[in-house]
């Protein structure tokens, strides 16, 4: 199979809209390359570290780069991307030079060559992901290594998202806690659960192709017998009593579920959010607050936001002003 790289040369303020653009139309990951990450010094002594090559980032504005199916329906795709991009100066936002080009990639070359920079990356106190065909040894005894293999659909499990969202459930979770994860995508929340102590994760996403992933890494962490993986919309016909429900998706998303999220917590459950920007991080601590959940803690990396939100009747019980 052969895909096509799209590139856009645009501007930062455009990264949000034009990535949402480009995952509307069937694009299969999403690259930022931004000359900013060559100078930036990480402040958090977590994250993903690789040498990052300054030939391949813009001098001025962002490169926004997607993958798509090379088909008979190419030529159409890219041309409502252009229209839709090009659509988005009538909300006065800045696209800067709007340059669009098209690389052929062979679908070999594109699921090796990343493959160089994805190395072990130790995200919080206990947990060091390591990729599949990478040989690693524990630097301590209380070190837990997490195996991922996450192919050409998922990411590698250090983004800041991931990162706060496993730091979260490492604080938080207790020895055979029962753990929903919601949108499981490569199933690293799930599994990360597991190795922490949970005693069983129900695992949902809308992709049959995530739930594979959360199922094959599941078996390479040896998890597979605690980690039921299952195709389903968000928290739709779920009726489980959880400790705990991690969710690693978009503000919008999250929202959309938060009822459902407090009907499948027991008593003073915890529900661990991540992957909402900056900008939406009211919106999501309000609708928490608006559904009976008391925020416990709000982290932040870099332009990302993780909210660990408890499930208390008397909290609910004041904002609706029962008492």
């Amino acid at each position: 199979m052969k895909w096509s790289e799209i590139c856009v040369h645009t501007t930062n303020e455009a990264i949000e809209p034009i990535s949402n653009i480009l995952h509307e139309t069937g694009a299969s990951g999403v690259v930022i390359e931004d000359p900013i990450d060559l100078i930036t010094e990480r402040e958090d002594k977590f994250g993903e570290l690789y040498e990052l090559n300054k030939d391949e980032y813009p001098e001025e504005g962002v490169y926004i780069k997607a993958y798509l199916h090379i088909n008979s329906f190419l030529g159409e795709t890219v041309d409502e991307i252009k229209q839709a991009v090009n659509n988005l100066l009538l909300y006065d936002i800045d696209i800067g030079r709007n340059t669009i080009t098209l690389t052929e990639i062979n679908e070999e070359d594109w699921a090796t060559s990343w493959k160089k920079y994805y190395k072990p990356v130790k995200i919080s106190k206990k947990i060091t992901i390591v990729p599949t065909w990478e040989d690693y040894k524990p630097k301590s005894p209380d070190e837990i290594v997490l195996e991922l293999d996450p192919g050409m659909a998922f990411g590698t499990g250090t983004h800041p998202t991931t990162v706060l969202s496993i730091q979260g459930i490492e604080r938080y979770i207790k020895e055979n806690d029962e753990v929903i994860d919601v949108g499981c995508g490569s199933g690293v929340l799930s599994i990360a659960s597991v190795l922490l102590g949970a005693g069983e994760v129900s695992a949902y996403d809308l992709d049959d192709i995530a739930v594979e992933s959360t199922k094959l890494n599941a078996k390479l962490n040896k998890a597979e017998k605690k980690i039921s993986a299952k195709q389903n919309n968000l928290l739709d016909n779920v009726n489980k009593q959880s400790d705990l429900i991690v969710s690693n998706i978009l503000a919008e998303i999250i929202v959309r579920f938060i009822k459902e999220a407090w009907d499948n917590l027991k008593q003073d459950g915890l529900f661990i959010t991540s992957g909402i920007i900056q900008a939406k991080k009211d919106l999501v601590k309000d609708q928490l607050q608006q559904n009976g959940f008391s925020i416990i803690e709000v982290n932040e990396m870099e332009d990302w936001v993780s909210i660990v939100a408890k499930k208390s009747e008397s909290c609910r019980s004041t904002t609706y002003g029962l008492d």
